[in-house]
Protein backbone atom coordinates (compact mmCIF):
# COMPACT_ATOMS: atom_id res chain seq x y z
CA UNK A 1 0.00 0.00 0.00
CA UNK A 2 1.25 2.92 -0.86
CA UNK A 3 1.28 6.38 1.92
CA UNK A 4 0.67 9.56 0.12
CA UNK A 5 2.40 12.59 2.19
CA UNK A 6 -0.32 14.73 3.77
CA UNK A 7 -0.81 18.01 1.75
CA UNK A 8 -2.54 20.62 4.02
CA UNK A 9 -3.92 23.92 3.19
CA UNK A 10 -2.78 26.31 5.43
CA UNK A 11 -2.28 30.04 5.88
CA UNK A 12 0.57 31.63 4.34
CA UNK A 13 3.41 32.29 7.29
CA UNK A 14 3.51 36.00 8.42
CA UNK A 15 6.99 36.24 7.94
CA UNK A 16 6.37 35.59 3.49
CA UNK A 17 7.23 37.97 1.65
CA UNK A 18 4.03 37.77 -0.65
CA UNK A 19 2.52 39.28 2.14
CA UNK A 20 3.57 42.83 1.04
CA UNK A 21 1.84 42.18 -2.66
CA UNK A 22 -1.46 40.61 -1.63
CA UNK A 23 -4.26 42.75 -1.83
CA UNK A 24 -7.85 42.02 -0.49
CA UNK A 25 -8.91 41.07 -4.61
CA UNK A 26 -6.44 39.39 -4.76
CA UNK A 27 -5.87 35.26 -5.27
CA UNK A 28 -3.58 33.80 -2.32
CA UNK A 29 -3.27 29.86 -1.43
CA UNK A 30 -0.90 28.20 0.84
CA UNK A 31 -0.71 24.48 1.03
CA UNK A 32 2.51 22.76 3.29
CA UNK A 33 4.05 19.54 3.81
CA UNK A 34 6.49 17.87 6.65
CA UNK A 35 10.11 18.14 5.20
CA UNK A 36 13.23 19.57 6.27
CA UNK A 37 14.28 20.31 2.65
CA UNK A 38 15.45 24.12 1.67
CA UNK A 39 13.62 26.34 -0.40
CA UNK A 40 15.88 26.19 -3.29
CA UNK A 41 15.84 22.22 -3.43
CA UNK A 42 11.88 21.83 -2.79
CA UNK A 43 11.33 24.83 -5.72
CA UNK A 44 13.56 23.01 -8.28
CA UNK A 45 11.38 19.93 -6.93
CA UNK A 46 8.15 21.37 -7.37
CA UNK A 47 9.09 22.74 -10.55
CA UNK A 48 9.86 19.58 -12.25
CA UNK A 49 6.63 19.11 -13.28
CA UNK A 50 5.88 15.33 -14.47
CA UNK A 51 4.31 14.18 -17.91
CA UNK A 52 0.76 15.21 -17.27
CA UNK A 53 1.63 18.55 -15.85
CA UNK A 54 3.70 19.28 -18.84
CA UNK A 55 0.96 17.82 -21.11
CA UNK A 56 -1.32 20.76 -19.37
CA UNK A 57 1.14 23.36 -19.86
CA UNK A 58 1.52 22.56 -23.79
CA UNK A 59 -2.56 22.83 -23.86
CA UNK A 60 -2.50 25.81 -21.98
CA UNK A 61 -0.16 27.28 -24.43
CA UNK A 62 -2.13 26.41 -27.58
CA UNK A 63 -5.26 27.94 -25.95
CA UNK A 64 -4.02 30.97 -25.03
CA UNK A 65 -1.99 31.51 -28.16
CA UNK A 66 -4.23 33.53 -29.67
CA UNK A 67 -4.91 36.03 -26.74
CA UNK A 68 -0.99 36.98 -26.81
CA UNK A 69 -0.40 35.51 -22.99
CA UNK A 70 3.31 34.35 -22.50
CA UNK A 71 4.27 30.69 -22.48
CA UNK A 72 6.63 30.84 -19.67
CA UNK A 73 8.61 33.05 -18.12
CA UNK A 74 11.40 35.72 -19.47
CA UNK A 75 15.01 34.70 -19.80
CA UNK A 76 16.76 36.02 -16.70
CA UNK A 77 19.90 34.00 -14.79
CA UNK A 78 18.28 32.44 -12.17
CA UNK A 79 14.93 30.72 -12.11
CA UNK A 80 13.29 27.76 -11.02
CA UNK A 81 11.44 25.78 -13.64
CA UNK A 82 9.95 28.19 -15.83
CA UNK A 83 10.02 30.91 -13.38
CA UNK A 84 12.20 33.81 -13.05
CA UNK A 85 13.46 33.93 -9.23
CA UNK A 86 12.44 37.38 -7.98
CA UNK A 87 13.62 36.92 -4.36
CA UNK A 88 15.52 34.41 -2.06
CA UNK A 89 16.53 34.30 1.24
CA UNK A 90 17.81 31.66 3.31
CA UNK A 91 13.65 31.08 4.68
CA UNK A 92 11.97 31.21 1.15
CA UNK A 93 11.98 32.18 -2.76
CA UNK A 94 9.75 34.15 -4.47
CA UNK A 95 9.38 33.67 -8.32
CA UNK A 96 6.96 34.52 -11.15
CA UNK A 97 6.52 37.21 -13.77
CA UNK A 98 4.15 39.78 -14.94
CA UNK A 99 1.49 38.64 -17.91
CA UNK A 100 -0.91 40.71 -19.84
CA UNK A 101 -3.76 39.21 -18.00
CA UNK A 102 -2.06 38.88 -14.65
CA UNK A 103 0.67 39.26 -12.17
CA UNK A 104 1.76 36.41 -9.73
CA UNK A 105 4.26 34.63 -7.87
CA UNK A 106 4.78 31.34 -6.37
CA UNK A 107 6.76 31.45 -2.51
CA UNK A 108 8.37 28.24 -1.38
CA UNK A 109 8.88 28.82 2.27
CA UNK A 110 10.94 25.98 4.43
CA UNK A 111 10.37 26.51 8.29
CA UNK A 112 9.89 24.42 11.17
CA UNK A 113 10.05 21.44 9.71
CA UNK A 114 7.66 22.58 6.71
CA UNK A 115 7.69 22.95 2.95
CA UNK A 116 5.00 25.82 2.33
CA UNK A 117 4.30 26.20 -1.21
CA UNK A 118 2.03 29.73 -1.68
CA UNK A 119 0.75 31.24 -4.82
CA UNK A 120 -0.51 35.14 -5.37
CA UNK A 121 -2.20 36.59 -8.58
CA UNK A 122 -3.13 39.49 -9.22
CA UNK A 123 -5.74 39.50 -11.85
CA UNK A 124 -5.39 42.79 -14.14
CA UNK A 125 -8.58 42.28 -16.24
CA UNK A 126 -11.62 40.64 -16.77
CA UNK A 127 -9.79 37.92 -18.66
CA UNK A 128 -7.57 37.70 -16.15
CA UNK A 129 -10.20 36.64 -13.30
CA UNK A 130 -11.88 34.42 -15.96
CA UNK A 131 -8.96 32.67 -16.59
CA UNK A 132 -7.69 32.31 -12.82
CA UNK A 133 -11.37 30.70 -12.51
CA UNK A 134 -10.94 28.14 -15.48
CA UNK A 135 -7.67 27.03 -14.13
CA UNK A 136 -8.48 26.60 -10.56
CA UNK A 137 -8.95 23.21 -10.75
CA UNK A 138 -5.58 21.97 -11.99
CA UNK A 139 -4.06 24.60 -10.06
CA UNK A 140 -5.01 22.72 -6.86
CA UNK A 141 -4.08 19.67 -8.09
CA UNK A 142 -0.44 20.65 -9.67
CA UNK A 143 0.10 22.16 -6.11
CA UNK A 144 -0.60 19.50 -4.09
CA UNK A 145 1.02 16.99 -6.24
CA UNK A 146 4.29 18.83 -5.83
CA UNK A 147 4.52 19.05 -1.95
CA UNK A 148 3.34 15.46 -1.91
CA UNK A 149 6.84 15.34 -4.36
CA UNK A 150 8.68 17.13 -2.20
CA UNK A 151 7.65 15.06 0.82
CA UNK A 152 8.49 11.66 -1.18
CA UNK A 153 11.53 12.80 -2.08
CA UNK A 154 12.60 14.17 1.08
CA UNK A 155 12.13 10.97 2.81
CA UNK A 156 13.87 9.43 0.29
CA UNK A 157 17.30 11.17 1.14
Amino acid sequence: MVRHPAVTTTPLPQQSLLHARAAPTDFLDCYSVASDLPPRQAAGIITAFPGWVQVLMRLRGVLTAPFGLAKEGPKTRDSIGIFPVETETAEEIIAGFNDRHLNFRISVQSREGRVFLATWVHPHNPGGRLYLRMIMPFHILISRNALARVATQAAAT
